[in-house]
């Protein structure tokens, strides 16, 4: 598929632009009505979406070529002070039959990868490439980005839930400035948006989400959590590439 506009969108896009795929548009109306309903966990989503400040992105299922490019417009951002908060959605059209939950977890690790094939930026020095390091985190276009998987598969967690097609979340590390884990108003937030969640759910916060520098924590296993409450076992599907 050639892509023959930006990769990275805007909320009017989706109102305005003719060449988009109508899985695409459909898949976007269940996106913006569960992170707009009152009751939705997460405070930032919520405002990002009606504020205009998220960025969109898709892939289909057999053509991943334009999300580097996406990606590294979104990062472009940043540049910007005014655009400190701002989130990446990326779209995945939808298998022809729901998934399973392990299916998804492998597409999308797949997918982290070939972001990291494609990166034309070395993987920065001071940054664990051991994903069991407890200061690993994702890197691409030398940055360092928090990741999360939402799909259909998640029947507990529904709060992971977006709609038929799995959205994968891209957060720079940056936004959290001010909101980090350690960092008083990063308590507060997340403990906030944590209860948030246990409520919408009707589960715990899963045994693996924590935040970021916890030496008790790997950072890799909260891009993608389990439905239920058991810890995520195994190794880290993500590979680095030879030098």
């Amino acid at each position: 598929m050639i892509q023959t506009k930006k990769a990275l969108l805007v909320k009017e896009d989706f109102q305005t632009r003719k060449d988009l795929p109508s899985w695409l548009l459909k898949e976007y109306k269940t996106f913006h009505n569960t992170v707009t309903d009152k009751t939705f966990p997460c405070y930032f989503g919520m405002g990002g979406e009606l504020k205009g400040e998220l960025r969109y992105a898709y892939i289909t299922r057999d053509d991943w070529s334009n999300l580097p490019a996406a990606l590294i417009d979104f990062l472009a951002l940043f540049d910007d002070p005014k655009h400190k908060r701002h989130g990446l959605f990326v779209f995945v059209e939808p298998f022809e039959e729901e998934g399973t939950l392990e299916e998804y977890r492998q597409q999308f690790w797949d997918i982290l990868q070939y972001l990291h094939e494609q990166d034309t930026l070395e993987w920065p020095a001071e940054s664990p490439r051991d994903p069991d390091h407890y200061l690993w985190d994702f890197r691409f276009h030398g940055e360092p980005i928090f990741a999360f998987g939402n799909t259909p598969a998640y029947k507990r967690r529904k709060t992971r839930d977006l709609g038929n097609a799995m959205v994968i979340g891209f957060q720079p590390r940056k936004i959290f400035e001010g909101l980090k884990g350690t960092e008083k108003g990063g308590v507060m937030s997340r403990e906030k948006v944590r209860e948030r969640v246990e409520a919408w759910d009707h589960l715990p916060k899963h045994p693996d989400i924590s935040h970021f520098g916890d030496p008790d924590h790997n950072e890799w296993k909260q891009f993608f959590i389990g439905d239920d409450s058991e810890p995520i076992k195994g190794k880290c599907p993500f590979t680095h590439k030879e030098m």
